[in-house]
Parts: structure tokens; C-alpha cells; sequence
């Protein structure tokens, strides 16, 4: 017998034990009766087999119940086992379903809102497309790579949800066959575009990504993800996808130098995506792509910080002011409260 808190799901066979004991009919007897050995009847009589439509017909001649009853009842325990199941499933994934942010889905219009638990429960499967939230595990995105700058406890179901945002916006891209070598001839052109505004540069962002096979996806950034942004393989093409955390020119362009070294380096493909080396690597490529440490050396020498020096070395190299201030910031050459009136905040609607 199985059982959840609302269904019992009782097998045909306890209708056959009533029957027996009706009748003083011992198992022995009833299996010979029934041209079936003794042990196929016990299993019978437990649920442990299923009633099948021969059987019936041959409980209709032993037991004078027609053979629908039977089916019926067979049909009626297999529909209730699956209720139970059902129901036992919703019970653990009700509790699951709480460690996912689901309040700030609803907010970014992710996912339909709802008080009701179960409901809950079945608008993440939706979201998630499984049939089972426990699945998800199992079908963890392989080689992901990531930058994020911080580990919660939630920082897991926070990056699962917004990576399937980003698997499911990419849907909407026509892509071009994977080409790293395409991506690696671009790199060059990709950061003259630190010194354009978000609403030209993303469309042509996107535009060169797509030719390189590329899906590139602009997300909010989810709270406990801690994450900048996250590349992985989907099917036949890959996705980058990238948060607006921090909005500011340094920060996104490091981030988006520091996915396409990973996919340069095919890091996407490996699994183990949590090699501290893997991003190590892919830190030094972004500052290195964006201020060549030959340059960045040349002018820290003068010992120079002021606003002017600042803004006729981030001109020599032709990438934006704030990218020097937030370099010079994070090798503590400058306090982070200083000129960071010169880092351009971007607010970044792609269209996504």
C-alpha cells in the first residue's frame, strides 16, 4: 500500500483476499484454481505485480466479478500510486522550492506570482523545465564558468536560476557557428567600445557575438549569486551571459573580458570550472586586454594619479577613464573613494 497525506493507493489484491476470506479459500487453492503459481498470486494480492487483463478475465471465471471491475480497479491503484508519489514529491520540493529567490523572480517578471506552496513548486518546474526540481542536480550546467566575487547560502539555486534565464533569453538569438578564432580576431574592436554608450555597444556587442556563435545575454543581477556573469555551452552554441552588478564601465568590461577568455581558453568545456587557475587566468587576460601591463607600468612609474594624467593616459590607450581609475583602485595606487566621478554607470536595457 502506498500512502501521502491526502491518497491510499489500495491494490485490487486486498478485493481478492475479502473474496477469499468470503469464500474459506486458502491461496494454494485459489492459485490452482487460477492456473498460476503460488507465488505470482501473493505478489498479486500485495500490488507487487500488476493485475493484468488476462488475469482478469480469470478472476471473472474463479471469483464470478467481471473482468472490468477488476481492470477498473487496477486502473484506479496505478492512478493512485501516482498521486501518492506525486504528492510525496510536492511535500520535499515545497521545502527545496524555499531556497530559491523566488519573490525576486516575481519582481524581474521571471516567474507567475503565487502564495500557494505547491503552486510554487510547479511554476519552478515550469521555469526550470523538469518534472522534478530534484533533477536539477543531475543536470547541472557542465563547464560553466563564472566570475562571482563571494560564496551564501544560497549562492547555488540563486546561480541556477539565473542561469537559466540567461539559457532561456538566448533561445531568441540566431547564432553563427561557434568560432574562437573570429571571437579572438574582434577582441581588439570589442574594446574600442568602452568608450561608446551602452545603447550603441550592446547591440553591437551582440551583433559580433552571434557571428561568433555566441548567444550574449544582459541579466539583473539576482541577490546571493554574487555573480558578474557566466558562460556556459547549450546545445550547439554558447551563452555569456552578464549582470549590470556594480553599473559601472570597469567593472562590466572586466567581466566581459574576463567570459571571453574563458571561452578562448575552452574552459567552458572542462568540468572542472571551479579551477582557482581557470580564474586566475582569465582576471589577468580581462586587465591585461584593457590596459597592456607594459602601458599600465609606464605611467604608474611617473607616480602620477592626478585627474589630467588620468584622462590623457585612458585617451593614449582609447579605452574609457574609469577603466584606469578602476584599475588603479584595485592595485591600491588610489583610495576607491577617489575620482570615481570619472567611472561611467551604466544602466544596461539590451532588449535581452
Amino acid at each position: 500500500m502506498y500512502q501521502s497525506k491526502t491518497f491510499i493507493a489500495t491494490p485490487p489484491g486486498a478485493t481478492i483476499r475479502e473474496q477469499l476470506s468470503l469464500r474459506g479459500m486458502k491461496q494454494k487453492e485459489f492459485a490452482i484454481r487460477m492456473d498460476l503459481s503460488e507465488k505470482h498470486i501473493s505478489r498479486l494480492i500485495t500490488g507487487q505485480v500488476e493485475l493484468t487483463q488476462d488475469v482478469a478475465l480469470r478472476l471473472e471465471s474463479v471469483l464470478g466479478i467481471p473482468a472490468q471491475f477488476w481492470n477498473n480497479l487496477e486502473a484506479i491503484y496505478r492512478e493512485k500510486i501516482l498521486r501518492v508519489k506525486e504528492e510525496n514529491y510536492l511535500i520535499e520540493e515545497i521545502e527545496q522550492s524555499r531556497q530559491f529567490p523566488y519573490n525576486e523572480m516575481i519582481a524581474l517578471g521571471w516567474i507567475k506570482e503565487t502564495i500557494n506552496p505547491i503552486e510554487r513548486v510547479q511554476n519552478l518546474r515550469s521555469f526550470f523545465e523538469v518534472a522534478r526540481l530534484q533533477k536539477l542536480e543531475d543536470l547541472g550546467i557542465p563547464g560553466i564558468s563564472y566570475r562571482r566575487v563571494g560564496f551564501g547560502k544560497k549562492t547555488d539555486y540563486s546561480l541556477a536560476v539565473w542561469s537559466q534565464k540567461a539559457r532561456l533569453e538566448a533561445r531568441n538569438d540566431i547564432l553563427s557557428p561557434i568560432n574562437v578564432e573570429k571571437l579572438q580576431a574582434s577582441i581588439l574592436k570589442i574594446r574600442s567600445m568602452t568608450l561608446k554608450e551602452p545603447h550603441i555597444f550592446c547591440q553591437e556587442l551582440k551583433t559580433i557575438f552571434s557571428q561568433c556563435g555566441i548567444a550574449l545575454v544582459f541579466l539583473p543581477h539576482i541577490k546571493g549569486s554574487f555573480l558578474h556573469g557566466a558562460t556556459f555551452v547549450d546545445g550547439n552554441h554558447v551563452v555569456m551571459g552578464l549582470t549590470v552588478r556594480g553599473k559601472t564601465a570597469d567593472k562590466f568590461w572586466f567581466s566581459l573580458f574576463h567570459e571571453i577568455q574563458h571561452i578562448i581558453n575552452g574552459d567552458i568545456y572542462n568540468a572542472s570550472f571551479e579551477d582557482e587557475e581557470f580564474e586566475y587566468k582569465a582576471d589577468c587576460f580581462a586587465r591585461d586586454v584593457l590596459i597592456p601591463m607594459d602601458k599600465f607600468t609606464g605611467f604608474v612609474e611617473n607616480q602620477k594619479f592626478d585627474r589630467i594624467s588620468i584622462e590623457k593616459f585612458a585617451r593614449d590607450l582609447g579605452v574609457s577613464p574609469g577603466i584606469v581609475v578602476g584599475r588603479l583602485q584595485k592595485e591600491n595606487m588610489i583610495q576607491y573613494n577617489t575620482f570615481n566621478d570619472l567611472k561611467v554607470s551604466y544602466t544596461l536595457d539590451c532588449g535581452s
